[in-house]
């Protein structure tokens, strides 16, 4: 049996003002939103019993300034660890031993197209470098490739480059971090080398995509379709581009702060706000249908 304690918004709400003016991309916006988070805490708005219920008019407090759905204050039912980036990385480790380290799904389709579904996550490169290794060399020897993201909610970007390894020869540029911290950008590059063998960027490739696909999933659709390397098949995605972290602010809740921006070398933007716009748009769930289709009629043709 738990006992529940009255839940004091004003703490929160100050730490989560502190963690903005300080780490938030866009420091102009940061501003802007700490007032209104202020204002609404002493209108008493936010003076409601439950973690969750703050949590959700908190959250569409932060996105109302420019719908940065990366901004948030998220709830978690079980108490996380005060440990900065613990909450998120908690749960992220139980997706990943449920879900094949975030390759739940390797399967070859009529006409040697095969299928890797990158699903829930794209998790940390030191977890998910064997994982996601193995599903791309074992589909290296098909003839096309689908990379399913429809239930992708992102992950780590340097997952994203191991992905993109796999499927291109040369290395490439992908794409390039703009971090408010220090003013300073940092660019992400294909690696020169992967472990097994590689898909190669020869072979028709397609990526699917639905309304739910968020963040480093996106990215890794958006870098593939920039450089022309893969067809994007489905809806168009959820639109966050800036990569954040996590503070626990209660026992329950965590703000994430984006930090920085994306910004693709071939389109010098993101898909913030807009979404991976797709090549072939369709419905998510006839998506795998159609990309196979068109798989077999590029080989055929």
């Amino acid at each position: 049996m738990t006992t529940s304690t009255k839940l004091l918004p004003a703490p929160v709400i100050d730490e989560t003002v502190r963690l903005l003016i300080e780490h938030y991309v866009f420091p102009e916006i940061a501003e802007q939103l700490a007032g209104l988070l202020q204002r609404r805490l002493a209108e008493g708005a936010y003076d409601v019993d439950g973690a969750e219920e703050l949590a959700r008019l908190v959250t569409a407090d932060l996105q109302s300034a420019n719908s940065d759905r990366h901004l948030r204050l998220k709830h978690h039912a079980d108490p996380v660890s005060p440990k900065e980036g613990a909450a998120s990385l908690d749960a992220m480790r139980r997706d990943f031993d449920t879900s094949l380290g975030g390759a739940p799904r390797v399967q070859l389709l009529d006409g040697g197209v095969a299928v890797v579904e990158l699903a829930p996550m794209l998790f940390p490169l030191e977890w998910a470098a064997e994982p996601l290794g193995a599903a791309l060399t074992l589909a290296s020897r098909a003839q096309a490739l689908i990379i399913d993201l429809r239930t992708n909610r992102g992950g780590d970007p340097d997952s994203v480059a191991f992905v993109c390894s796999h499927l291109l020869d040369e290395r490439t540029h992908l794409n390039t971090m703009h971090w408010r911290d220090g003013d300073r950008s940092e660019q992400s590059w294909s690696l020169p080398h992967v472990p097994g063998a590689r898909f190669g960027d020869s072979k028709p490739l397609y990526v699917l995509t639905s309304d739910s696909t968020f963040s480093a999933a996106e990215e890794l659709a958006y870098d593939l379709q920039q450089l022309g390397r893969a067809v994007v098949v489905g809806e168009r995605t959820r639109g966050g581009a800036h990569p954040c972290k996590g503070w626990t602010v209660h026992p329950h809740l965590e703000a994430t702060v984006p930090m920085g921006r994306a910004i693709n070398p071939v389109s010098g933007t993101n898909w913030e706000g807009t979404g991976v716009q797709p090549d072939i748009p369709c419905a998510a769930a006839d998506s795998l249908a159609r990309a196979h289709a068109l798989a077999l009629a590029r080989l055929t043709g």
